[in-house]
């Protein structure tokens, strides 16, 4: 089970007294499933959350019953159900960034022979919820679902640049607790996007993440400050050289973000924000 809920956990019987745990542990159910994984059974969801056995039996049979598990034949396994789409669907519906940015995000696409994407985290990863890709043969095939990391994507780091400081502390110390040993290149990391983002307007990826793949990224505040996403724009390293990405993509990407921003009638400010990464 995730660190971050076990720790609710054992907040609810003390101080938060308002979280529901046998909310969160249903909805624990639901995240264990993974792209490309159609059935789970009891023993595997156990496994990955780290909650007894008969705790799940309990929960995936209440989870069928309101329509966001099914079991095909009663065969002991399950595959998430038409309610979960619908929860997704009226969370994509309601992001009118992807109707403002979708025009722009297909003309940067086509001119750079790159895929154009937004995102918004989820936990320590970005899942993506708008994609728009070139018509060329050779491109990414991520689409609307996608995770990706945050600590070495062009779109993550971007997300790190936008997120207010003590948002921003909790996110890089709970990347820092899933893999310590590996935490000092990952900083470092950090630390240059950070820089880049400062001196440039967008933050490199050149294949930190995955070998073959490169990027940029570009922070975006919403309305009210009260979220933050991440647009990208990248594809294979062998199309896009380190400066395709400077000298065209980051540019034509903090370009697009900025329409959107007018579009949106936010505030637009001529550079970016100053932040440090301690």
């Amino acid at each position: 089970m995730d660190d971050t809920l076990e720790t609710r956990e054992e907040d609810s019987t003390g101080k938060d007294r308002q979280f529901v745990v046998a909310l969160a542990r249903g909805l624990e159910i639901l995240r264990s499933f993974r792209p490309g994984e159609k059935f789970l059974t009891n023993t595997e969801l156990a496994k990955r959350t780290g909650l007894p056995k008969p705790t799940i039996t309990r929960l995936t049979y209440t989870l069928t019953q309101l329509g966001y598990l099914d079991s095909p034949a009663d065969r002991g396994q399950y595959q998430l159900a038409s309610g979960v789409l619908s929860l997704g669907y009226s969370l994509l519906s309601n992001l009118d960034v992807r109707e403002l940015a979708r025009p722009g995000m297909r003309e940067l696409a086509e001119r750079t022979r790159a895929s154009v994407s937004i995102g918004l985290r989820d936990r320590l990863s970005m899942v993506y919820v708008e994609s728009c890709r070139s018509s060329s043969a050779v491109t990414l095939r991520l689409d609307v679902g996608s995770r990706i990391p945050i600590a070495t994507t062009a779109m993550g780091r971007a997300l790190l640049c936008g997120l207010p400081q003590q948002e921003r502390d909790f996110v890089l110390d709970q990347i820092r607790l899933q893999d310590e040993a590996l935490w000092p290149q990952t900083k470092a990391g950090v630390e240059q996007a950070f820089k880049q983002y400062q001196d440039l307007g967008f933050c490199v990826s050149l294949g930190e993440w995955e070998k073959s793949i490169s990027a940029v990224g570009v922070p975006l505040q919403m309305p009210m400050g009260d979220k933050v996403m991440a647009f990208n724009c990248g594809g294979p390293s062998f199309l896009l050289p380190p400066e395709t990405l400077l000298n065209d993509l980051g540019p034509g990407l903090v370009q697009l973000v900025n329409e959107v921003k007018v579009k949106m009638g936010m505030a637009y400010t001529s550079g970016p924000d100053r932040h440090a990464v301690e």
